[in-house]
């Protein structure tokens, strides 16, 4: 098939804005290397939109959170990432969460059956030189096409790092030591009957003693030149967390409060007392076999992992189906590099889409990868392009990444209100509404001027 557009990765992003032109009536070429002889050091199959990390893509609330909101929009904007994500969706509370394997096997579905797209497995090494492009390789772009891309931009890549947490079989966990619930016992209509999440019990002296095996465990070492790259906050390993302070675990992933351990209920207290900090289990497939440990992403080595993992109340028997690790990822210092439609400067013809520009997360990659295919419909149609409002969470992560952020300390980040243009006039308690009311109102507004069509 003759393709008008070619997309250089099978991620998250590549998928979506694959199906994003294909609805619109373009032929895509879709190359993804996995599958053709090649992998990456975080990748486990060659599925399309294969998910390397947590399973869940955080609060569905879209009424008071960033993210929930561009959930919202995605949906509106008929996301292909949006629509697998409902068929796979698991108990995961007030967040969205997906059994990992449907989630990419529905993704790969639809885009092998799509007319408009045909999907090769290649490895793409440069930059082509004149034909419409999507390059959505990720954070883990391979070697030779990365040095394509720094020749092109003339800048040095920026890099962090990125750790995977374990994943744990549920037939191994002691449920006479643990029990579910979700925190402060909030549901939505995906959520379990009894909470969505397994919880882990400690005591203070079992804390302490889990923190010290934290700062005293064998870590992965780093090469020379890996030395200097900075972590991303919100996906720090959590020895780096416990080495910021004895407490810094408590008062974030291990936090007890709103968990009720039911095994210390007395007449005074029938729901039981607070323990002194949690480890808590996420389920991660439908069948509800693996769970992963939340916030549990790490640097530790495997034997080091095992060890002490299962020091904690009701792991002292798990079997892991993952262990954590760490990879280094790699983006563009995309306000110096990108123009306001995601084109790379100078060679107009490229466009970047995902992790690859420095935004982080599954959502916002995935949204990224909405946009830039709505972008390249627009231009393929010779039809001029207007963005979604900078009011909206779409708007607003694409003006971050193309030019709001400060080129000098570039960083990844996730969607947040702090992004958005400010509300003055509204009180503080009444400010997350407000934003997603006006972002939810002129997303209809631009929706409705037809921005959705490609001609």
């Amino acid at each position: 098939m003759t393709h008008d557009i070619h997309i250089i990765g099978g991620g998250l992003a590549g998928s979506e804005a694959a199906w994003q032109l294909a609805q619109r009536g373009f032929n895509v070429r879709l190359s993804e290397m996995r599958g053709g002889g090649d992998m990456t050091p975080a990748h486990q199959t060659d599925g399309l939109a294969e998910l390397v990390c947590s399973n869940s893509f955080r609060s569905d609330d879209s009424d008071k959170n960033a993210v929930g909101l561009l959930h919202h929009e995605m949906r509106e904007l008929d996301s292909l990432v949006m629509r697998a994500g409902e068929k796979a969706r698991v108990p995961a509370g007030s967040a969205m969460a997906v059994d990992r394997d449907v989630f990419s096997a529905e993704v790969q579905r639809t885009l092998d059956e799509h007319p408009k797209v045909t999907v090769l497995r290649e490895r793409v090494d440069a930059l082509p030189d004149a034909e419409p492009t999507i390059v959505a390789t990720g954070p883990l772009t391979a070697q030779a096409l990365a040095e394509s891309i720094v020749k092109a931009t003339g800048q040095d890549r920026l890099a962090f790092f990125d750790a995977i947490a374990p994943i744990v079989h549920r037939d191994s966990i002691d449920m006479d030591i643990c029990w579910v619930q979700s925190r402060w016992n909030k549901r939505n209509e995906a959520s379990n009957e009894d909470g969505d999440y397994i919880n882990c019990p400690m005591t203070k002296e079992q804390y302490l003693a889990f923190h010290q095996g934290l700062m005293d465990g064998e870590k992965t070492e780093f090469r020379e030149w890996e030395k200097d790259t900075p972590y991303f906050e919100g996906c720090m390993p959590i020895e780096v967390m416990a080495a910021r302070g004895v407490d810094t675990l408590r008062f974030g992933p291990m936090k007890p409060v709103g968990l009720d351990n039911p095994r210390d209920a007395t007449p005074e207290f029938p729901q039981g007392r607070w323990p002194y900090a949690v480890v808590q289990l996420r389920q991660d497939n439908k069948l509800g076999t693996l769970w992963n440990m939340v916030g549990f992403q790490t640097k530790l080595k495997y034997g080091a992992q095992v060890e002490l993992f299962r020091t904690i109340p009701g792991l002292e028997n798990a079997e892991f189906a993952r262990l954590g690790g760490l990879h280094r990822n790699t983006f563009l210092n995309s306000p110096v590099v990108l123009d306001r439609q995601l084109r790379l400067k100078g060679a107009e013809h490229i466009r970047f889409a995902g992790q690859v520009t420095g935004c982080e997360g599954y959502v916002e990659s995935s949204a990224i990868g909405l946009v830039a295919g709505m972008m390249a419909a627009a231009e393929l149609a010779g039809r001029e392009w207007q963005g979604p409002p900078r009011t909206t969470a779409l708007g607003a992560l694409l003006a971050h990444i193309t030019g709001d952020a400060e080129a000098e300390s570039y960083q990844p980040m996730n969607v947040n209100f702090g992004l958005f243009p400010p509300l003055h006039d509204v009180g503080k308690k009444q400010r997350k509404e407000a934003y997603t009311l006006r972002a939810k109102a002129d997303l209809a507004e631009w929706i409705a001027r037809g921005e959705l069509v490609a001609a």
